[in-house]
């Protein structure tokens, strides 16, 4: 790498740091997520200790994905935060936020794929939002699988890697989300999940079993996966 990036780095950090200390006001910092530049928009959400507005929580939400990943962790950590305060919550009930949600939740970082399902389960009990949510994870996670079916786990190929990853994501958020999907549905994942080479994907898979089911398949599933030649996939 040459000097300009470590240059770069540097007046990043620096910048950050002068943010972190400079008096700004709660709209200085909302207009900086709006028109600032990484270290300005990472700064600012770091910053920010409220929400007055469903428009506010709209440009939080709005640099969650198509950012720089320090801006989006640091997003994700303030989304985490705040929906986690109910008067505070209702600001983010509105569905133009749900494909933002469902996109986050398979970012290449894990921190923000973490902080959003966190941050989501919040919304568990607004059936708008868990049919929304549901339906379409659901369906992320069946195209995922019929992608990985087929793939061969022994040529580590990023592009494998890739889409477990996202898969293995999904599959994390449905254990959240578990009772609010259509049982079918979610049978239908868990059976076709059980399969996978990739032992994370079982182990996943396992972990959602744990919750018991009262079906023939799901529990003659969970016995398979509690035999699995992998310990942790077992231990579940």
């Amino acid at each position: 790498m040459n000097n300009t990036y470590y240059e770069t780095l540097d007046e990043n950090f620096n910048m950050a740091l002068e943010l972190l200390s400079t008096p700004l006001s709660h709209s200085e910092l909302i207009k900086l997520l709006k028109t600032g530049n990484i270290a300005q928009r990472q700064a600012a959400a770091l910053r920010l200790d409220t929400l007055q507005s469903e428009e506010e929580a709209n440009v939080l939400i709005s640099n969650l994905t198509g950012q720089d990943g320090k801006i989006r962790e640091a997003v994700s950590l303030k989304i985490k935060e705040f929906m986690s305060t109910p008067q505070l919550l209702v600001y983010f009930e509105n569905t133009s936020s749900y494909d933002i949600f469902l996109d986050a939740i398979i970012d290449i970082n894990a921190n923000i794929c973490r902080n959003i399902i966190e941050a989501v389960s919040n919304l568990k009990n607004n059936p708008e939002f868990s049919k929304y949510f549901c339906e379409n994870l659901a369906d992320r996670t069946l195209t995922l699988l019929g992608i990985i079916k087929d793939f061969d786990f022994q040529d580590g190929k990023y592009k494998v890697n890739k889409e477990v990853f996202k898969l293995y994501w999904c599959l994390e958020t449905i254990y959240n989300f578990a009772d609010r999907m259509d049982f079918q549905t979610l049978k239908q994942i868990l059976l076709r999940s059980k399969n996978i080479q990739e032992y994370t994907i079982r182990e996943k898979t396992a972990k959602i079993l744990s919750k018991g089911f009262d079906d023939t398949e799901l529990h003659s599933a969970r016995q398979e996966l509690k035999n699995d030649r992998n310990y942790y996939v077992r231990r579940f």
